[in-house]
């Protein structure tokens, strides 16, 4: 039997609309749901009013949106001090998910082959897959999934 992204995927997962204030996917994130692998969520797919899947929003693209924009321009950091972080942090409260979220994210479909999971995960260095059909999300596979099974069915068989 083939294992494939439907064998993997979680189906347990979070989203956020595109349209929501940044601030409520921070307070998803910041709760979000420990897995059965001890693996605590640290992103959010995001869809749109008709839940078409627009893309994901992680811990990263907060943090890349909360520091100083200058700082995509330049390496030097002489004169930056903490004290302006609250100017940063400030702005960004302002923003919607759609203004930071990651749009160019790979996604599996249901029927994709693990081996095909595993190429797209090493060569676009992404540790989670949403499983798209018609648009919709149906599920997420995580790398620590996909290294789990393949450890249990595989390597340590």
């Amino acid at each position: 039997m083939e294992l494939t992204a439907k064998d993997i995927m979680t189906t347990d997962f979070d989203t956020i609309r595109d349209d929501a204030p940044i601030m409520d996917a921070v307070r998803k994130i910041m709760a979000g749901k420990v897995r059965e692998t001890g693996h605590k969520t640290v992103s959010l797919m995001v869809t749109d009013s008709f839940d078409s899947f627009m893309g994901m929003i992680s811990m990263m693209d907060i943090l890349y949106h909360v520091r100083p924009p200058f700082f995509d321009y330049t390496v030097d950091w002489e004169g930056v001090t903490d004290a302006e972080v609250p100017f940063y942090v400030d702005r960004f409260r302002g923003l919607t998910v759609a203004q930071v979220m990651s749009t160019l994210v790979p996604t599996a479909s249901p029927n994709d082959m693990v081996l095909k999971l595993i190429d797209v995960m090493v060569k676009e260095k992404v540790r989670n897959l949403p499983v798209v059909e018609d648009s919709k999300v149906i599920g997420i596979v995580y790398i620590s999934e996909v290294f789990i099974t393949l450890c249990k069915r595989w390597l340590l068989a």
